[in-house]
């Protein structure tokens, strides 16, 4: 069983569909218990760092716990940018701190919110990029990109009027994707397929 927290920050319905489209296991929670019992869990989210966070916050230490003890734990757009150590989204707001790095604006200057498909290139040892097209697009939406900062990390990266920005990143049990694989067609539903089977494979609850 895969987890999907709900925890009030955006329209999940399109995530759940994706993943029974696939035919995984899923449950939709924000249950602590719940959880625990999961082979991985999935954050997604849409909207603003602040609010997220404050939604987030009865459950934060619960998906920390997870994630720390080897659960895998992938993020979905907003879900993506509250892994890191903080956003820089109206003001500053602390995140998950997960994965170093930090939330940034899309420098001025460019087309915002950065709205399209849009090539991901991706390093070849990226588990969750596995067996993908070589002309893979996905869907992005946003506003704001992270800046990893993190030495463990590895980063897919997606360029974008002259700026290049991270679109995904892996770190050990860590996933995150700053587009929406759920609405990415073929590409997109296998890197779900690929997180689906890591959950199979590391995670031994």
């Amino acid at each position: 069983m895969l987890v999907i927290i709900d925890y009030g920050a955006g329209n999940i319905r399109s995530v759940i569909n994706a993943f029974r489209y696939i035919g995984s296991d899923i449950t939709v929670s924000c249950d602590p218990a719940d959880m625990r019992r999961a082979r991985g869990l999935i954050l997604p989210g849409v909207g603003a760092s602040g609010y997220a966070m404050r939604q987030l916050a009865p459950i934060a230490e619960a998906i920390c716990a997870e994630a720390r003890a080897g659960k895998p734990l992938l993020g979905i757009c907003l879900g993506f940018q509250l892994l890191f150590d903080e956003s820089h989204e109206k003001g500053v707001t602390k995140c998950l701190g997960l994965i170093g790095g930090k939330v940034i604006p899309i420098p001025p200057g460019r087309t915002i919110p950065h709205m399209g498909w849009n090539y991901v290139a991706a390093p070849a040892s990226m588990r969750l990029m596995q067996g993908l097209t070589p002309g893979r697009h996905f869907a992005f939406v946003h506003s704001y990109y992270a800046d990893v900062t993190d030495p463990a990390a590895q980063t897919a990266m997606v360029e974008y009027e002259g700026l290049s920005m991270t679109a995904a990143v892996e770190k050990g049990n860590l996933f995150g994707c700053q587009f929406h694989p759920e609405k990415s067609g073929d590409d997109g539903l296998q890197m779900l397929r690929n997180f689906v089977s890591i959950c199979k494979e590391d995670c031994a609850c």
